[in-house]
């Protein structure tokens, strides 16, 4: 039964740059890259040497921990560089792309009638496992257990994300089979939080539940949509999935190729014309952020979110996992007096020096500047506002710093992860790193209880 979700607790960060809903296709990017990184707790293990030519779906690496989980190929092309750091670490490996891609063939496969063991070995062997991921500790999932339900997020929230609606328009034969297919590799429901009052492409679909989402940011994070619709508790697993990469398991099963293109946004303030591209993961971004110009020399390019992304160079690669660009000004700068003048272009959560509460639609300008320096946790209250899960956010972001395993189960840390603190990072007066230290105490909780 559909359940409709309300947040009360939250914040919206109306920025500027928001992206046109018109679609270009980027240019054809010379490099495509993988970073491990992406891959939280993931040691990879390398299959095919430099130089060694690929199709799009030939494996590249596997992890370590599990050899079933492997990595594959975004393009056709040449391995030309594996980039390692400190102790042969893989950092990053490039693959310079064919004029034209081939395909390596896994197959298709009719999801309403195969049987759960030949989905999973399909996702495994194309690559597309590694869009599966568990609660608790927020990594791939493990393919050996059997989660109590799958949740997808249909609605997007953060600040400049990409519209799902509109990316997905038009891909509903391929959301369909991705989700009849993981429903078969769970023993509950697939659950699915769309906008409440929006157009979206799952509203029809099968073998799934919809639950209408509405409210402030962090509304369309699933770890919210999670918790209002079935919590997690000690021993339970569940699994999420991005909505967009849905289409590329929609894809690989109705025709047996993995082909990884993503609609992105490309927004922020510092863009000439926002507005979204047609690309594939780990594409060079200055394929479509110089086709669409910047307004400011010096820029911060951001893969993914403003609250949740990576930093990279503006020659730099689009992530796995991301289908927005951001491009922001860089907060180098710093104003005299700053802190001690009434402020009208900034958004804060409190009435303090800001203005921004009687202006709650306004759009913002905003830069990287943190305002501030880091210092010790001051209480204010101010977490609790915009954080909507049945969890003591200050308590057990404390409980976290001091490794204290007890503390943590007992606040709730299988239901978490590091993007469900980003809005309390993002009105932290003592400019603590929350998403940093979630992380740590999650993988810490991976390493001692497993």
């Amino acid at each position: 039964m559909s359940k409709d979700i309300k947040i009360r607790k939250g914040l919206n960060i109306h920025l500027k740059g928001e992206a046109e809903k018109t679609l270009s296709k980027a240019p054809r990017s010379r490099t495509f890259a993988i970073r491990p990184k992406d891959f939280h707790l993931v040691t990879p293990k390398m299959v095919i040497k430099e130089g060694a030519k690929v199709q799009a779906g030939d494996v590249i690496f596997y992890s370590k921990s599990n050899e079933d989980i492997k990595f594959v190929s975004p393009v056709s092309g040449t391995l030309t560089k594996i980039e390692r750091g400190a102790k042969r670490v893989i950092l990053e490996l490039l693959i310079e792309a064919d004029a034209q891609d081939t395909f390596k063939d896994f197959g298709a496969l009719k999801p309403e009638t195969a049987k759960a063991e030949a989905i999973k070995d399909l996702l495994l062997s194309a690559g597309c496992w590694p869009f599966i991921k568990q609660r608790p500790y927020h990594v791939i999932a493990n393919p050996d257990t059997t989660p109590k339900a799958i949740f997808i997020s249909g609605c997007a929230t953060a600040p400049l994300a990409a519209d799902l609606d509109f990316t997905l328009n038009g891909r509903e034969k391929e959301l369909q089979a991705a989700i009849t297919a993981l429903s078969k590799l769970t023993e509950g429901s697939v659950h699915i939080g769309i906008g409440k009052g929006g157009n979206s492409p799952f509203k029809g679909l099968n073998d799934c539940v919809l639950h209408q989402v509405s409210g402030p940011h962090p509304a369309g994070n699933v770890g919210t949509q999670i918790s209002k619709i079935d919590p997690i508790n000690k021993g339970e697993t569940v699994w999420t999935v991005g909505a967009q990469d849905l289409v590329i398991i929609g894809e690989l099963l109705l025709t047996g190729k993995f082909n990884p293109e993503r609609v992105v946004a490309l927004a922020g303030s510092s863009v000439k014309v926002p507005k979204y591209y047609t690309t594939r993961m780990g594409a060079e971004v200055s394929t479509f952020v110089y086709d669409s110009g910047l307004s400011e020399e010096n820029s911060r390019v951001i893969s993914g979110d403003v609250l949740t992304g990576t930093e990279i160079s503006p020659k730099g690669h689009l992530g796995f996992y991301d289908n927005t660009v951001t491009v922001i000004p860089e907060g180098d700068d710093y104003e005299f007096f700053g802190w001690n003048k009434p402020v009208f272009d900034k958004i804060s959560p409190s009435r303090a020096l800001t203005f921004s509460w009687l202006m709650p639609n306004k759009k913002y300008d905003l830069d990287t500047n943190t305002n501030g320096e880091h210092r010790a946790f001051v209480v204010t209250g101010n977490y609790e506002e915009v954080f909507p899960m049945d969890i003591y956010p200050l308590q057990i972001l404390k409980a976290c710093m001091v490794k204290d395993l007890d503390q943590m189960e007992a606040l709730g840390m299988y239901e978490v992860a590091p993007e469900d603190f980003a809005l309390t990072e993002f009105v932290c007066v003592s400019k603590q790193p929350h998403q940093q230290i979630i992380r740590e105490g999650l993988d810490l909780m991976y390493k001692e209880i497993g």
